[in-house]
């Protein structure tokens, strides 16, 4: 089922979200849909409070990354995954940059510093505890729908100057004010 995507403005995507437990009331459900949302979207991940639900449930699916001729290829093909109750281990290497955008702030898209590599431990979708490190763009993926569970926004790492100037733009998404290709859930204002 396809489920509406929280607009930037909603106060679910500014607040931590909360761990869940194996008992969470149709989780496998709630994750294939995430999943249908996502692809109907034409996302690479998305997170349980773009969704309106403060829990700390992302998925990814790189697949749309992978370029044949590409060195990533091999790692992103194939790389799709479910994060729950995710905690942020270790960032390391280089700050690098990447054009990012955003299933609740669509049609904005900006350049954003992360560094090359991050380690989660996380529980997968049979609640398995994993612990693993990710680099390149699976950690870019990983590290914005991380930041969706932990109340951030891409658009936190913007310059004050940057900011202002799409401020605007912002506003018309959160009064709806905009078209997009996928379902859309808009703040009350």
């Amino acid at each position: 089922m396809l489920l509406p995507i929280v607009a930037y403005g909603d106060p679910v995507l500014k607040k931590k979200a909360v761990d869940i437990s194996p008992e969470y009331p149709d989780l496998n459900i709630l994750i294939e849909n995430m999943f249908e949302t996502m692809y109907n979207a034409a996302g690479v991940g998305l997170a349980a409070p773009q969704i309106g639900k403060s829990i700390r449930l992302f998925i990814v699916d790189a697949m749309p990354f992978a370029e044949e001729d590409d060195e990533e290829y091999e790692k992103l093909k194939d790389f799709k995954r479910v994060f729950i109750n995710a905690e942020k281990l270790e960032e390391e290497g280089d700050e690098w940059a990447f054009n990012e955008g955003c299933l609740s702030i669509p049609e904005v898209r900006e350049d954003v510093f992360r560094q090359e590599s991050i380690t989660l431990k996380y529980w997968n979708e049979n609640f398995e505890e994993k612990t693993e490190t990710f680099d390149g763009l699976a950690a870019r993926i990983i590290q914005h729908e991380y930041d969706h569970i932990e109340g951030i926004l891409f658009t936190d790492y913007l310059s004050p100057l940057r900011k202002r100037m799409l401020k605007s733009r912002l506003n018309q998404i959160s009064k709806g004010k905009i078209s997009v290709k996928y379902r859309m859930k808009f703040p009350l204002v």
